[in-house]
């Protein structure tokens, strides 16, 4: 089978190359040409394009790069119809995957469709419910609740639970005991407050200078950055001072040794709750973006850990809230051992309702057995 896989971040690029491995194992056969990064390359035949050349983020950004994005758009349908795939396989980035989507369900090509790592229809703009389930063949959930939103609307996903419990599961036996990790990367014995501020440009950019902010107010602590791979490092150099270390491709290392963390809000808070930090989520889309959004998003969280258990299980610091007098205070808060265990009861809890391991590899077996029925 030809696959064609787009994946539009970082943590799609790790879900998308943990599915394709299970992809692998069903199909010996199995050619991938791929939209992703470094992870998704190093399982795949072909990289069309790299994250970093297909990645905006924000209104403005999208705005800035309009003319890069039309490219993309053109060159991806070429690329598909030269390519000629059995399948198309769509990892969340719904600005993009959903036009593509549309252009392979009209085009003459009889390349079956998957979405994995749904659009957050459930969040805004509800009605993209019908868009994606007229323009994709099947689709693939990773959040308990989403069955019964896309059923609502008399609709069927196949709900395969969260790959981050494969993609967590995979490292562990790779992590490093705190002694080692200390020795390793130049650390001293302080305890360890992680600071998590995404993987793109923007992210980076807007959050990382307020969480340095607060680095000061705690002297009793250290505080590591987990570098983005995706991202030039001379990015973290402006803003980074020499007590503040950044350290690349040890994101789980980090928070494994970690008593509490600033997280930007995303897939990254679920890593954090999985790893059993207390944390504090740090939103900040800009404040023309942040009010734009208010009006049309329909959901009282923005952390996912908060959306699943459906409560504010983790303190969110949004847009204005993201300054240096509310960010220590709500960070004293959560090393409070009172408030760590109320905490950390909270994420047991989570890690029952995402279902445990095994969705990279429920994923790949659905996606089989409906090639194998419909080709």
């Amino acid at each position: 089978m030809k696959y064609y896989i787009i994946a539009g971040e970082a943590s799609g690029d790790m879900h998308a190359a943990n599915m394709m491995k299970q992809l692998k194992l069903r199909d010996s056969e199995a050619y991938f040409r791929v939209w992703g990064g470094d992870r998704m390359a190093e399982e795949a035949q072909e990289l069309a394009k790299h994250i970093r050349e297909t990645s905006f983020m924000g209104v403005f950004a999208v705005v800035r790069h309009l003319k890069t994005i039309k490219q993309n758009f053109r060159f991806c349908e070429e690329d598909i119809m030269a390519f000629q795939p059995d399948v198309l396989i769509l990892i969340d980035n719904s600005g993009f995957n959903l036009r593509i989507a549309k252009f392979v369900k009209n085009s003459k090509l009889s390349t079956r469709i998957f979405y994995y790592i749904l659009p957050q229809a459930w969040a805004w703009k509800r009605k993209r419910v019908h868009t994606i389930q007229g323009w994709t063949d099947r689709r693939f959930a990773i959040l308990p609740f989403e069955p019964d939103f896309y059923e609502s609307y008399g609709y069927k996903v196949d709900y395969v639970g969260h790959p981050i419990l494969d993609s967590m599961e995979k490292r562990k036996p790779e992590l490093v005991e705190r002694d080692q990790f200390l020795l390793d990367n130049g650390l001293d014995d302080k305890p360890i407050i992680a600071l998590l501020p995404g993987s793109r440009k923007r992210e980076i950019k807007t959050k990382l200078p307020k969480m340095l902010k607060v680095v000061k107010n705690f002297p009793d602590y250290q505080f590591v950055i987990a570098g983005s791979e995706t991202i030039d490092t001379s990015l973290y150099d402006q803003y980074t001072k020499s007590s503040v270390k950044v350290l690349f491709g040890k994101t789980y290392d980090i928070l494994n040794n970690s008593e509490a963390a600033l997280v930007t809000s995303g897939t990254a808070t679920l890593e954090t709750a999985l790893f059993k930090v207390p944390q504090v989520v740090c939103y900040k889309p800009g404040f023309v973006t942040y009010y734009l959004l208010k009006g049309i998003i329909s959901i009282n969280h923005i952390c996912m850990v908060n959306l699943i258990l459906d409560r504010r299980a983790v303190p969110e610091l949004i847009e204005a809230d993201l300054n240096e007098k509310r960010m220590t205070k709500t960070l004293q808060e959560i090393l409070k051992p009172e408030t760590r265990e109320r905490i950390l009861a909270d994420y047991a809890e989570l890690e029952t309702k995402l279902g445990g391991t095994g969705a990279s590899e429920r994923v790949a077996q659905m996606m089989i057995d409906d090639l194998k029925k419909n080709n």
